[in-house]
């Protein structure tokens, strides 16, 4: 994901050699753009302010049918540009979601997506909009990838999110992370898989590898963060009248 405070640096792309190349596979064996076995599948992108203002039309032009916009990080950033990305998205017919950057160390799970909700994570049965999104992934801002924080830390951390994010939207928000930060900062914990929808990070493969703890599928995979469409690269794992489906309910 983009971070729009240091735009240097593009955390995704650090992390992603830092996966493995096991486990779940789309049937693909090499990269062209976007993974080959998978180009039937509805594809997106996400954006942050580094995108600034985006040709919506000329996504849609090229295949966007969703994306996921940052709206917040922490407590104290809103993206100046989230609101004309966001309509933007919308009125050129492509489905919309947000998301928040988490940064643990500076405030609660239940404060973070209380600040989210109020500045563009808000949700509603639309068919437009895609469920509120938490990024959470390696700490860019210091030395310690899990934010000083233990794994039960954590994931305490990350309940307290979903919670208020449940509380204020009615739908439990979309996880987007990566199996090693996941693993390495939860213990590997198996709390979220049953009831929220993984969004997965794995650049510069064939496939998405292996998914964190307790997931058995990926519902969208960031697959590069650089392409034919603005920002990240990303797929949903199904139809079209699926992807319709998890943005009603």
């Amino acid at each position: 994901m983009a971070r729009d405070r240091k735009p240097s640096r593009r955390h995704a792309r650090v992390i992603a050699a830092a996966l493995s190349v096991t486990a779940l596979t789309l049937g693909g064996t090499a990269l062209a753009g976007m993974p080959v076995s998978a180009a039937g599948e509805p594809k997106g992108n996400d954006v942050s302010s580094h995108q600034k203002d985006v040709d919506w039309a000329g996504a849609k032009a090229r295949g966007a049918r969703f994306v996921y916009i940052k709206a917040t990080e922490s407590t104290t950033y809103r993206s100046p540009y989230f609101s004309r990305q966001y309509n933007g998205a919308r009125n050129a017919g492509i489905l919309r979601g947000a998301y928040h950057f988490a940064v643990p160390d500076q405030s609660s799970g239940a404060t973070q997506a209380s600040y989210f909700v109020r500045n563009g994570g808000a949700w509603r049965a639309d068919g437009w909009t895609l469920p509120p999104a938490l990024d959470i992934e390696y700490n860019p801002y210091g030395k310690d990838k899990c934010y000083g924080l233990s794994k039960a830390g954590m994931v305490a951390w990350i309940k307290s999110f979903s919670d208020e994010i449940k509380r204020e939207t009615g739908r439990r928000p979309v996880i987007y992370t990566t199996a090693h930060w996941w693993n390495t900062c939860t213990g590997g914990s198996r709390a979220f898989a049953s009831n929220h929808a993984l969004w997965i990070a794995r650049h510069n493969s064939a496939d998405a590898g292996a998914l964190p703890a307790g997931w058995s599928f990926w519902t969208f995979w960031q697959y590069d963060n650089g392409g034919s469409l603005p920002g990240d690269q990303n797929l949903f794992n199904g139809s079209m009248d699926r992807l319709r489906g998890f943005a009603r309910n």
